[in-house]
């Protein structure tokens, strides 16, 4: 690790915790009913809640197989088989019950580690309001929202910060995909004390009138689809998914052009890539920041999560590419296997998202580590604070320190990216 990456002291013991672990592809899908039996087809939400993790597996396996063997190649591209892996409904792994990023689940964000950072976060929402004129309203938009845990902090924030003009005017949106996490966040906001904070559904943000405000996305780009490549003789070859008595990797032409293009356009050369170098591309970065565009009229745009420039991305120390699976805090090395039941995700490229993002009007105001972007917003600050609290007990203020390590370590969250927009 550079010197650069090293995170700002202050103060804190020397990190040594382990890491924890950290839209939809335009292709077409079968009608999935087709391929299910009718017991399946009747049985209720309560029902298929309790199916055993290992039935559901078996059930999303056959369906991506019939996906494969309804298309003239039998074969689909990776962006396919993971849109279905994580987002099939009721049996992808993000549209199960179960909360995955918890202790008990398969990995661990910054927010849950300790509400800290969710409070750092608020600190620099409060200087983007000021920036903007304080408008009221003002949106706080939050893709992969999950159970609410950062919004919660973030607005709990707010509270502790004495900045009851913000909470006035704030309104916060959030956008998850899974009816069970929503459900979760509704039932915690309103515990919190918060539901009247959250924005109606039909709100202007959800059509075709943009918002003032700030879009968020913690840890949430890293898990959209990706297509797959590999060089072979200088040439950049596809990695589809096929079915030969179990799923496995096809390397043939690219299914589209927007692959190469990508790589073009930031300044990437398969030829001079190294032979049977694998890597990642993103194409759903460009409809989610689509949607960004179409949700925002001024305001900031602030994506974290782990991930390099494309050079670094595409380069020497990356030759088997990013891609994994993690499940129950370990690291799957496999990503055909463990159909649903593992979490898939892949390094962002920030010069991608900086690039296309800058097309729509976007302009890119900083790109920092993690480290670096809480110390600036005031992540000592926030510490300080704790600790002086009459409340604040000897077990609290050593969570916050045992969290705030995980967070700065430069091996591990320290060392996400976190990217700026504004217009």
């Amino acid at each position: 690790m550079t010197p650069e990456e090293r995170p700002p002291s202050i103060g804190l013991p020397s990190p040594a915790d382990p890491r924890p672990p950290a839209d939809p592809s335009p292709e077409s899908s079968p009608d999935p009913s087709s391929e299910l039996p009718s017991d399946r087809l009747s049985s209720t939400p309560a029902e298929r809640a309790a199916e055993p993790l290992a039935d559901r597996s078996a059930r999303l396996s056959a369906l991506i197989r019939a996906d494969i063997e309804s298309t003239p190649e039998r074969r689909i591209t990776f962006a396919r088989f993971m849109e279905r892996a994580l987002y099939e409904p009721e049996l992808g792994y993000y549209r199960q019950p179960a909360d995955r990023p918890t202790d008990a689940g398969d990995f661990l964000t910054a927010p849950e580690t300790h509400p800290i950072f969710g409070w750092t976060i608020a600190r620099r929402i409060e200087r983007m309001w000021t920036e903007l004129g304080v408008p009221c309203p003002f949106d706080l938009i939050e893709y992969g929202a999950g159970s609410g845990t950062l919004g919660l902090s973030i607005l709990e924030g707010l509270r502790r910060h004495g900045s009851t003009d913000l909470l006035a005017a704030i309104r916060y949106e959030p956008v998850e995909s899974n009816p069970n996490r929503l459900a979760d966040l509704e039932d915690r906001f309103e515990k919190a004390g918060l539901a009247g904070l959250l924005a109606p559904a039909g709100s202007p943000s959800d059509g075709p009138v943009p918002v003032a405000g700030v879009i968020l996305a913690n840890e949430f780009l890293d898990a959209l689809p990706v297509h797959r490549f590999v060089v072979r003789g200088g040439k950049l070859l596809e990695l589809f998914v096929g079915w030969r008595e179990g799923f496995v990797q096809v390397a043939a032409e690219p299914s589209t052009p927007e692959l190469a293009g990508r790589l073009a356009g930031e300044a990437i050369v398969p030829d001079r890539l190294a032979e049977g170098q694998v890597g990642e591309i993103c194409l759903g970065l460009a409809p989610w920041l689509d949607d960004v565009d179409r949700r925002l009229a001024r305001g900031f745009v602030v994506a974290i999560d782990y991930g390099y420039e494309a050079a670094e991305l595409y380069g020497p120390r990356r030759l088997a590419g990013t891609l994994l699976g993690y499940r129950a805090h370990r690291v799957q090395e496999d990503p055909l296997a463990e159909v649903g039941r593992a979490d898939l995700t892949a390094h962002v490229d920030f010069t991608a998202l900086r690039l296309l993002g800058e097309r729509r009007g976007l302009r890119s105001v900083a790109l920092t580590t993690q480290s670096e972007f809480l110390v600036d917003a005031g992540l000592e600050s926030e510490l300080q604070a704790l600790q002086a609290s009459t409340t604040t007990t000897v077990a609290d203020y050593m969570r916050a320190r045992s969290g705030i390590v995980r967070m700065l370590d430069p091996r591990h969250m320290g060392r996400f990216r976190v990217l700026t927009l504004a217009r």
